[in-house]
């Protein structure tokens, strides 16, 4: 005699005319397959879906990184050809000025300092109004220390008889930009900032608080950007007797925390656990409340026939 390997069968098979189906059989089965879809459906959203983990860590900064700016305003009250684009930050740079030709002046006062008057780095001016309004669009790199950069008449060679720096900021952001609209957080909290009704020699000072951000997608493809929050203020200086030329001043710290960004999914091995566990436990469960249903019945059945004993 051969060897069966059929004698491993673990899952015997029942003859169909040794089985009797109920119907309270019939709408448990019902019942319970359409359990068995809906849990399903949920777990097959639920892998599909993406989910987001934040962490937080101290940033590894170093002294050459940079800090891409984009700032996008109006000045309603000011000509293009008054407007620039000043810089300055802990680390002694300063930039005075917009200009199409650029000129450089390097000089030495008690340490080393850069000067360039004339500073045009992908930044245009697009006057409006007849040219009496300039809309100043522009990306340039600081240094990642804090510093601020300013709007002003600093560099105009005569000023303005009057100096109204009301504005609209259209907006305000620092880094790469992140599309995703499921990543969390105030990117570009600067946007669609009027300041139209304050007086023409208002200065005007945004104090920005930098939060870096490190986006992860599901490929491992990262984008650095930065969160922030802003405060505000408008008022009119003074300094040795005189007025100072109002500016608008963008005045930016940077935290030394790194908010990261990962874009996570279920593994798949999790999945089909998943499905393993809603499916044969759907069926063990709808199987012993049959087991409980039919022999409660038989009971019932054979207690009203007087066959209990």
């Amino acid at each position: 005699m051969g060897f069966d390997v059929r004698r491993f069968d673990i899952y015997r098979k029942i003859p169909k005319d040794l089985t009797q189906p109920t119907l309270t059989g019939a709408i448990i089965s019902i019942a319970s397959c359409s359990f068995i879809a809906f849990l399903l459906l949920v777990e097959l959203s639920s892998f599909i879906s993406t989910d987001m983990k934040n962490e937080m860590f101290v940033d590894q900064a170093k002294p050459d990184d940079k800090l891409l700016v984009r700032l996008n305003v109006s000045l309603l009250k000011l000509s293009c050809d008054f407007i620039g684009l000043d810089i300055q930050d802990d680390m002694g740079r300063h930039e005075v000025g917009f200009a199409e030709n650029v000129r450089k002046i390097p000089f030495n006062s008690g340490g080393s300092c850069r000067h360039e008057v004339g500073f045009a780095e992908n930044v245009r001016k697009i006057p409006f109004n007849s040219g009496g309004s300039c809309r100043f669009e522009g990306e340039f790199l600081v240094n990642k220390v804090p510093g601020n950069f300013h709007l002003s008449t600093h560099s105009a060679r005569m000023q303005p008889q009057v100096t109204d720096f009301a504005h609209v900021i259209h907006t305000l952001s620092f880094g790469e930009e992140i599309r995703e609209d499921n990543v969390p957080g105030a990117f570009t909290a600067l946007s669609d900032i009027q300041m139209n009704d304050k007086n023409s020699d208002s200065s005007f000072d945004y104090y920005i608080k930098l939060v870096p951000t490190i986006y992860q997608d599901l490929h491992s493809q990262k984008w650095y950007s930065y969160q922030y929050t802003f405060a505000n203020k408008h008022y009119t200086q003074f300094g040795h007797g005189h007025r100072v030329l109002p500016a608008v001043w963008f005045r930016y710290d940077i935290s030394p925390i790194t908010v990261k960004y990962t874009e996570t999914r279920q593994p798949f091995y999790h999945f089909i656990t998943t499905v393993c566990a809603v499916v044969g436990g759907a069926f063990t469960v709808a199987g012993i409340l049959d087991s409980l249903v039919f022999t409660a019945a038989e009971i019932f059945k054979k207690a009203e026939l007087g066959k209990l004993s």
